[in-house]
């Protein structure tokens, strides 16, 4: 088979791929899908399947994962599914993220969940709430702003303050666009980073390593599209993901897409755990 051919067949959209292997899309991120294998997210060209560790580019590298195909075999099975190498798919229209409306008449009581449930000091939190990246919705959740270009609000964490724990995204929430973040008020700009699995965990490690930037990745992800961008400036980034079968995975699939990332492995489960550990 010739190059041209064969890197026709590598352009192939990873979509259709998955779709033709029976992959079923998730119904709150498009980038990631459910295979016999394990959850793959897919990134443009790029592909991980975090479960397993495994990840490659393109669709003949997905092919061969997939179906436990040589490289030639995996080649004639994609000529085969796909004669004319379907263009990319279109898109699909999300829903426009709307930021949830603040109630400053419930923030007491994000603000007593927040001290005396999760350990976190009134102080780290007063220059959070002043900036409005921290507010109480209209049911009392905490709201923690994941903040794009520009610092424009692009989607929203939210954590239940009651004696139910519950935890969740606002609809229209784009990860991948943006995250939440906390560091000292006068930061340096080669600041490490720690990347967390949630905002608590993010002001958890925070409090620990005051002298770090620590951002929430919204879940054990290990790709977030913006992560490419930290990447490539250079700073000394580490995965600071729960100490769990689920935080392991993905950190080891991060630094497998991103070998300059370093796993820091929180001592207890998370970092909210060790902050609120009896001394």
């Amino acid at each position: 088979m010739r190059k041209h051919r064969i890197d026709q067949l590598r352009a192939i959209p990873l979509a259709a791929v998955l779709q033709r292997c029976g992959a079923r899309p998730d119904r709150h991120d498009r980038c990631k899908w459910h295979t016999a294998l394990g959850t793959i997210s897919v990134s443009g060209a790029k592909f991980i399947n975090w479960n397993r560790g495994i990840g490659g580019g393109g669709a003949i590298d997905l092919a061969i994962h997939l179906a436990h195909l040589s490289f030639q075999e995996a080649l004639e099975w994609l000529a085969g599914a796909f004669p004319h190498c379907p263009p990319p798919e279109p898109i699909p229209a999300r829903p426009a993220f709307q930021i949830p409306p603040p109630d400053p008449h419930k923030l007491w009581r994000v603000q007593r969940y927040l001290v005396h449930q999760r350990g976190l000091a009134a102080a780290w939190l007063h220059p959070l709430i002043q900036s409005s990246t921290l507010y109480a919705d209209a049911r009392a959740n905490a709201v923690f702003l994941l903040l794009g270009t520009q610092n424009t609000p692009v989607g929203a964490e939210l954590r239940g303050t009651t004696d139910r724990p519950w935890r969740g995204m606002a609809p229209g929430s784009q990860k991948d666009l943006g995250f939440f973040s906390i560091a000292s008020a006068d930061p340096h700009p080669s600041q490490p980073i720690i990347l967390c699995e949630s905002a608590i965990d993010a002001i958890s490690c925070w409090a620990l390593h005051p002298d770090h930037r620590c951002l929430s990745t919204a879940g054990a992800r290990p790709h977030p599209q913006w992560l490419a961008t930290l990447v490539g400036q250079g700073l000394q980034i580490y995965c600071g993901f729960d100490s769990d079968p689920t935080g392991d995975r993905a950190a080891h699939a991060m630094i497998a897409l991103y070998p300059a990332i370093q796993r820091l492995r929180p001592p207890r489960h998370d970092w909210n755990d060790l902050l609120t550990a009896p001394s």
